[in-house]
């Protein structure tokens, strides 16, 4: 699988989200066993959250990578209203003990909120020093929050991008590309599955033999840049999210999502969901 550099280490550029997952316990053992298949398929970039079920989704984390920590590159985010000195530090040790874990690998603000950025960031050195976590970074940041924020030791920023959202073309992803900041892709693949049944994306599809989940991945990947962290329980689609490293999309291709979804020609308002 392509992998880029994040934080110092090199990761896969597929990994693998966990929003919505240890929302019911019923699900419990099917999204430990498809994070664990997701670890056989090379996607070991785990992305989860504190916010993610109140914990409940660090929590399935933690009890899929009981014994193989050290294949994961483990990403977790704080909530603002916890980014102030003493709430980033308790959070965190929250999320340890959830994760069942000494160290996160990458420990992200998960947006702004009302403690100054300078205090956050304060506490996530602190937190580098003790050796909880290896590296931090943002999220949901747009360019203005990246530039008041003025750190170059954050790691990245991960923000909503697939064609239904691509804002972030006209300005953002340039200037992250520029700075050899990663960016990490939220819902690659969209929100409520229109993407996944639109008719352009499917005649790609039908032509490279994929499905147009591979396609929408493929085309966040074609910026080198992107990481994208899909999520998946299925075990059918996991197979296929790991298997999208191999889909190339060519000029038509491109240009057919370009003329369904429009580039950015202005300045937009960074989405968030």
């Amino acid at each position: 699988m392509q992998t880029i550099e994040l934080g110092g280490e090199s990761v896969p550029r597929i990994g693998q989200g966990t929003w919505h997952m240890g929302e019911n316990a019923g699900q419990r053992q099917a999204e430990v066993r498809a994070l664990r298949e997701g670890l056989d398929l090379g996607m070991t970039l785990i992305d989860t959250a504190e916010m993610y079920a109140e914990g409940g989704s660090e929590e399935v984390v933690g009890q899929a990578i009981r014994d193989r920590r050290d294949e994961v590159y483990l990403v977790s985010k704080v909530y603002p209203h916890n980014a102030s000195t003493k709430g980033v530090q308790d959070a965190c040790e929250r999320s340890l003990s959830r994760l069942g874990t000494d160290t996160i690998d990458l420990y992200l603000l998960h947006w702004r909120g009302q403690y100054p950025l300078s205090e956050t960031v304060e506490a996530f050195e602190r937190l580098r020093e003790q050796g909880k976590i290896l590296r931090w970074g943002v999220s949901n940041f747009d360019l203005d929050d990246l530039a008041e924020l003025d750190a170059p030791a954050c790691a990245t920023n991960q923000v909503l991008y697939n064609p239904e959202a691509r804002g972030i073309e006209y300005d953002l992803l340039p200037w992250q590309a520029q700075q050899n900041m990663p960016l990490m892709a939220y819902c690659p693949i969209g929100q409520g599955g229109a993407l996944l049944h639109d008719a352009a994306l499917q005649r790609i599809a039908d032509k490279h033999s994929a499905t147009t989940a591979q396609v929408a991945l493929a085309w966040a990947l074609r910026h080198p840049g992107v990481i994208a962290i899909p999520k998946a329980v299925n075990l059918d689609h996991l197979k296929q999210n790991a298997e999208a490293d191999n889909v190339r999309l060519d000029g038509d291709d491109l240009a057919q999502i370009d003329a369904a979804y429009p580039p950015p020609a202005r300045k937009q308002s960074l989405q968030m969901v």
